[in-house]
């Protein structure tokens, strides 16, 4: 029977254990400290649609579709939602989903801390929109809550509800990442007038359009049994709850309410749900000391959790900036398409053009030409996506021995030629690596090329006026082959890795806070007669912070691809994964999308055709069609 409100935690340990709950009280708070007040956030001028407004809905028509993430697929296909596959197996939705971790993987981004303003629907919103993005398309990218705050023009002590943030984001271009537009707080020692009226004019980056993760419309659900559906097939939902005073010293167990006082109405994302424990699994926005590590439990039906509806999302469409490690040479992956996945290509054509192709995101997954641009390229394009409306950009190394600069104006739907530049030496036939870093926003161009003297040189460009590019000098000696193997990690640092003479790999680094020099690192490999291939992929990556693992491709002894690997969470050394493929000339383009964890790499062959392999995340490769001729 609930009763009035206690004001320490050891009062709240007190009444707990009269009425035997089945919930303890937070072990980071002592008996005699008061209940933590953390900011809530749902009373402001709007509310979220009940349960009652929604029943039951199609959820074939609304999730009916295969997914990039072929585990998803499986599920929906045992709930008998995808065309012909009939009506749901017997035994079909399992007693437990929890989205922290499934199937080996983790799908939600840590634990975040919306204090000291009403922002919990904005960090519910934001985190429906990070996991989707992970789930979807198997990319980290985090999201800023300010952005929709901000963008809503809301103080820090307005609230709201998920559904008009995700109404926002929707209908303005998607949601950002933080360093575009930051989520900010008051800054300590404010009194509480002051900090409640706080705001900052919402001023994102201007490069804004191409660093959003762009939505369409969102799901709303009423009817807990497809709610849990949904948390199986889909993915996490938003949820709103009425808050009580006990709520705050919530630690471990499933929360049942003990108080009378309600502190106001509080939003979370559901991660999931156990049928025997009878609770809902959310993640909260309080930081990791509230419940257990930012994450609890709450019975169902409970302090009107299933009152109101819950927001569920398909159809995330992932930014170039989130996808910018995960590939590089002539192939990635865009927005795109039906599914918002469709590979893009640039190759050459033989007659020093370049012709774009692109692949379908969806079934049956064939290569399309496009059109052509350039008549002065010696050899393969680097292709990629960046933050300028999502254009296409590509650079070659010219027929003269100089750069030239593409790009795809995506407002405008056509190529534009963007200057030569560069050294008048660059290496004929050779491809160069081509990076957007987050110096400055727009980030700058990155360019590392080989020249003929067997050294590598260095160019940028500050992507604003007078957009001039940069000569940042030549560095090693004795590199005989160098290609699309440019990466900046977490810490900023420039890695790249080239193929001597000797037939051995090389890593050189440059760190920006040692003079911008760069240095000679470890030495791997043998026999290898192409430039690598290298990217920062997502195995190793278990949150949005970690640095995942470089995977790296190139052509050693007898006309065959070797894939090599190194973990970067915790440093390792260079293994060989394996061998795959043949009459390999080079390896020129690798990207890791939405389809599983796969691997996908561009090869080109000694006929002068490219061809896609494919390794899934069981460690197999598998050969793909061509494309081309090249």
């Amino acid at each position: 029977m609930p009763q009035e409100s206690v004001r320490t935690a050891g009062e709240l340990r007190a009444r707990l254990a009269e009425l035997g709950a089945r919930w303890s009280v937070s072990e980071h708070l002592a008996d005699g400290e008061p209940l933590p007040r953390p900011r809530l956030g749902l009373d402001g001028p709007s509310r979220p649609t009940t349960a009652a407004e929604v029943g039951t809905v199609d959820l074939r028509a609304l999730a009916g579709r295969v997914s990039g993430n072929p585990r998803l697929t499986r599920r929906r296909a045992a709930h008998g939602l995808l065309p012909g596959t009939g009506g749901a197996q017997t035994g079909a939705l399992p007693t437990a989903v929890d989205w922290r971790e499934r199937w080996g993987w983790r799908w939600i981004t840590r634990v975040k801390d919306q204090n000291p303003c009403e922002s919990g629907w904005a960090f519910a919103a934001a985190g429906l929109v990070e996991s989707m993005a992970r789930i979807e398309h198997h990319v980290w990218a985090l999201r800023s809550e300010g952005d929709v705050r901000d963008g809503l023009r809301l103080t820090c002590g307005q609230g709201c509800d998920p559904e008009t943030a995700l109404d926002w984001i929707r209908d303005n271009g998607g949601l950002a990442d933080p360093d575009c537009r930051p989520y900010t707080v008051p800054p300590p020692g404010l009194p509480a007038e002051r900090r409640a009226a706080w705001g900052s004019e919402y001023t994102p980056s201007w490069d804004r359009s191409g660093r959003t993760v762009r939505i369409t419309d969102y799901v709303r659900l009423g009817d807990v049994g497809q709610q849990k559906v949904w948390l199986d097939t889909v993915g996490p939902l938003t949820a709103c709850l009425d808050v009580y005073d006990d709520f705050f010293g919530l630690g471990s167990g499933v929360y049942h309410r003990t108080s009378d006082r309600l502190a106001g109405g509080h939003c979370v994302l559901i991660v999931g749900y156990d049928d025997a424990a009878g609770c809902w699994l959310f993640k909260n926005s309080w930081g990791t000391a509230h419940h257990s590590g930012g994450y609890g439990r709450i019975a169902y039906g409970e302090a009107r959790i299933d009152h109101w509806a819950k927001c569920g999302l398909t159809g995330t469409n992932i930014d170039p900036w989130s996808k910018r490690r995960l590939h590089a040479g002539n192939v990635y992956e865009s927005g795109n398409g039906r599914a918002h996945r469709n590979f893009e290509l640039a190759a050459a054509t033989g007659d020093a053009s370049l012709r774009h192709w692109w692949r379908e995101g969806e079934a049956p997954f064939a290569w399309t030409p496009a059109k052509t641009y350039a008549n002065d390229a010696s050899g393969q394009p680097a292709f990629t996506g960046t933050t300028f409306n999502r254009n296409m950009e590509s650079l070659h190394v010219t027929t003269g021995g100089r750069l030239r600069h593409w790009y795809y104006e995506q407002s405008g739907g056509a190529w534009r030629d963007g200057g030569a530049f560069g050294p008048g030496d660059a290496a004929i036939g050779s491809t160069p690596a081509f990076i957007q870093s987050d110096y400055g926003k727009p980030g700058n161009f990155e360019v590392v090329v080989r020249t003929a003297d067997g050294r590598l040189n260095h160019w940028w460009r500050i992507n604003g006026a007078p957009w001039t590019w940069n000569d940042g000098g030549r560095f090693a000696s004795g590199i005989a082959h160098f290609g699309p193997a440019l990466v900046q990690t977490r810490s900023r640092r420039l890695d790249l890795v080239a193929t001597r003479t000797d037939g051995r790999m090389q890593l050189w680094w440059r760190d920006d806070r040692d003079a911008f020099a760069w240095h000679a690192g470890e030495v791997f490999g043998s026999a290898i007669t192409s430039a690598p291939c290298l990217i920062e992929g997502q195995y190793g990556a278990t949150d949005e912070e970690t640095a995942g693992n470089y995977e790296l491709c190139v052509v050693g002894p007898g006309g065959r691809v070797e894939h090599w690997w190194r973990g970067n969470a915790g440093g390792g050394a260079w293994s060989r994964g394996a061998v795959f493929g043949r009459d390999a000339s080079a390896v020129t383009g690798m990207l890791q999308g939405s389809f599983g964890f796969d691997l996908e790499v561009i090869v080109l062959r000694t006929d002068g055709l490219l061809q896609h392999y494919r390794r899934d995340d069981s460690g197999s490769w598998h050969d793909g069609p061509l494309i081309g001729p090249a």
